[in-house]
């Protein structure tokens, strides 16, 4: 049988083994021991219990913080949003969290998450709440530093959500695009990406998230002026204090010239009047002018996609991988006789 006694006050156990402890003697010890600062709040929000690292977080004696309203160490704004998560979690039973500021002994306002859930007694009734507070003041500096990056950094970059939808751009996502950041952030990505690939880049983000590799995709994102840019986009997972995957960081390389450079030294290819491909470091031919199918007397289709060794004999091919792997690891020019 169980008498029960104040709040504050273990529960007097009658007739218990020896060497037994009440739940309330074992809430009391993970409390103590817990390495977050742990408090135990009533329903009006005066702190009932908190643990060494609330008083080191803090710096105040533990007798300078029992007993004390939330309202001394917060702003009334932070206390009126405290009471209200507070009602939350006693009406619905949820867990809450809730950003605060809570003024340390030496005055500095110090940034910490609070993740608030409901104190019950014996017969389930909510009589409090059990908050666990974490110091925020180097994550945050983490995250000035890495919004500072992105920021300044000189290609495109963005960070999107789980579904796709803009939280953060740099200026240069507004210079290439030609938006203002109003007309960007908070936008979905399949705003200025086609319905094709709004669902690619789902698909990659779902990747990210999964794997937690990064992937690259062609985006033609259109511009403010209706004009789709050739871009792409590298994306990879963006993760919360826990190493919860919360959403992608995308940079975008607009490849305008360097596709344009592509189509002009295609055109240099397919007009040259030497018969002139282009091969994998495999060997496969990947682009071939009308001058190879002229004097190979096979058709395009013949010729593209398949290896140099249907070609030229066994020898040829392996001093043809020998020069190609030798202009690959040394950046020279190699000549060599074939006979195809």
């Amino acid at each position: 049988m169980t008498k029960r006694t104040g709040f504050n006050d273990h529960p007097t156990m009658v007739g218990a083994k020896v060497g037994v402890r009440p739940h309330s003697v074992l809430d009391a010890d993970i409390i103590a021991n817990a390495p977050d600062p742990v408090f135990v709040a009533d329903l009006e929000g005066k702190i009932l219990q908190a643990n060494d690292a609330v008083s080191q977080l803090l710096g105040f004696r533990p007798d300078e913080v029992l007993e004390q309203s939330l309202s001394r160490f917060i702003s009334p704004k932070e206390t009126r949003e405290f009471m209200a998560a507070l009602r939350e979690v006693v009406e619905r039973g949820v867990t809450r969290n809730a950003r605060l500021n809570p003024r340390s002994a030496s005055g500095e306002v110090i940034p910490t998450t609070l993740n608030a859930s409901a104190l019950r007694d014996h017969d389930g009734k909510v009589i409090g709440a059990i908050g666990i507070v974490r110091d925020m003041r180097e994550l945050d500096k983490a995250r000035a530093y890495a919004e500072s990056l992105i920021k300044n950094a000189p290609d495109p970059v963005f960070i999107s959500d789980l579904e796709g939808k803009i939280l953060q751009a740099n200026d240069a996502v507004f210079g290439l695009l030609g938006f203002r950041p109003d007309e960007l952030i908070e936008q979905s990505l399949s705003r200025i990406i086609s319905p094709e690939e709004t669902r690619e880049f789902t698909a990659a983000l779902r990747e990210v998230v999964e794997r937690g590799v990064t992937r690259d995709a062609r985006l033609n994102p259109r511009s403010a002026s209706g004009q789709g840019i050739p871009t792409t986009l590298n994306a990879s997972a963006l993760r919360d204090h826990d190493g919860k995957v919360i959403g992608a960081i995308g940079i975008l390389r607009d490849m305008r010239e360097l596709d344009k450079a592509r189509a002009y030294a295609e055109s240099l290819i397919k007009n040259a009047p030497d018969p002139v491909f282009i091969s994998d470091l495999e060997g496969k031919i990947l682009q071939a002018n009308d001058a190879v199918s002229q004097l190979l007397g096979f058709r395009q289709d013949e010729v593209l996609e398949q290896s140099l060794s249907r070609f030229i004999s066994p020898q040829e091919t392996r001093e043809f991988t020998a020069a190609l792997r030798e202009v690959v690891e040394r950046g020279v020019t190699r000549n060599a006789r074939l006979n195809p």
